[in-house]
C-alpha cells in the first residue's frame, strides 16, 4: 500500500471522554485496523483519539496524525515469496536425482515446481487484498520467479531434454530485466506487468510439459508451447526496456 489513506470517521466511535482511557483507545484502534483492512472509504483522521493513534502506529498502520502508512517488509505476502525462493534448491535436487531418469522423482520435482509456482499467484493476491504491497515485494517477486524458472530451464538443458538456446534466450531476458530494475531503482520500481505474469504462466505450463514423464501426443505439444513462451518472454522484455527508459527520463525531467 503505497499511498496514504485517511481513517474513516464512521469507523471510529467518537468518544471524547474516553481519549485518556487505554482500554478504550485499544478498542478504537482495533476498529481502525479492521476498517482499514476492509478497504472502506475514508474521512477525517481527527476523529481518532491520540492514544488510539499511538497504539495503531506501533504496528505500522497509522501514523501520528491518523494516516495509514506503508506496511512493513515482514508480512504474509513477502513470506510466500521467500518460500518460493526456498523451494528452488529443493526442486533442483529432486530433478537431479538419477540424472532425471527416475519417473517418481521427476513427478516429485514437478510437484515442488507447481507448489512454488502457486505461491507466485498467492503472494500477489494476498498483497493486493490485504494491502501488503511493498517495494521489497515488487522487486523480490519477479526475482523469485526468475530463480525458479531459471533453475528449471538450466536443469532440463543439463539433462539434455531442452535445447540450450531456449535457456540462453530466456535467461538473457530475465537477467536483463533484473538489471533494468536496479538501473532505475533510484527513480522508482517497475512492478511485474500483466504481460510479465502471462509470460510466467506460459513458461510454467511449457516447463511442466518437460518436467513430467509424458509420452505420445503430449511430447509433441510441449515444443510449440515452449516456443510461444519464449516469444512472449522476448516481447515483454522489450516492453520493460521501454518502461525503464520512460521512468528514467521522467525522473530526470523533474529535477
Amino acid at each position: 500500500m503505497s499511498a496514504a489513506t485517511p481513517v474513516n470517521q464512521a469507523a471510529v466511535e467518537p468518544a471524547a471522554t474516553e481519549t485518556g482511557s487505554a482500554p478504550a483507545a485499544r478498542r478504537i484502534a482495533g476498529q481502525v485496523v479492521e476498517h482499514v483492512a476492509a478497504g472502506r472509504p475514508s474521512a477525517d483522521p481527527a476523529a481518532v483519539p491520540s492514544s488510539a493513534v499511538g497504539i495503531v502506529s506501533a504496528v505500522g498502520i497509522v501514523n501520528a496524525v491518523g494516516i495509514v502508512n506503508a506496511v512493513g517488509i515482514v508480512n504474509v505476502a513477502n513470506g510466500l515469496t521467500l518460500l518460493r525462493v526456498a523451494l528452488v534448491p529443493v526442486f533442483a535436487a529432486a530433478l537431479a536425482v538419477d540424472s532425471g531418469r527416475s519417473t517418481g522423482w521427476r513427478v516429485i520435482a514437478w510437484a515442488v515446481f507447481a507448489v512454488a509456482s502457486l505461491t507466485d499467484r498467492l503472494d500477489g493476491e494476498v498483497a493486493r487484498r490485504y494491502h501488503l504491497v511493498t517495494d521489497f515485494g515488487k522487486i523480490a517477486d519477479p526475482i523469485a520467479d526468475k530463480a525458479l524458472t531459471g533453475t528449471a530451464l538450466i536443469g532440463l538443458s543439463v539433462l539434455g531434454q531442452l535445447s540450450w538456446w531456449v535457456t540462453i534466450v530466456v535467461m538473457a531476458r530475465e537477467l536483463g530485466v533484473t538489471a533494468l530494475r536496479f538501473w532505475v531503482i533510484r527513480h522508482g520500481v517497475i512492478p511485474a506487468s500483466r504481460g510479465g505474469k502471462l509470460k510466467t504462466l506460459l513458461q510454467g505450463i511449457a516447463i511442466t510439459g518437460y518436467l513430467l514423464p509424458l509420452t505420445g501426443v503430449a511430447t509433441v505439444v510441449r515444443a510449440p508451447l515452449m516456443a510461444l513462451a519464449v516469444g512472449v518472454t522476448v516481447l515483454t522484455g522489450l516492453d520493460y526496456v521501454v518502461q525503464a527508459v520512460r521512468l528514467r527520463r521522467a525522473a530526470r525531467a523533474t529535477r
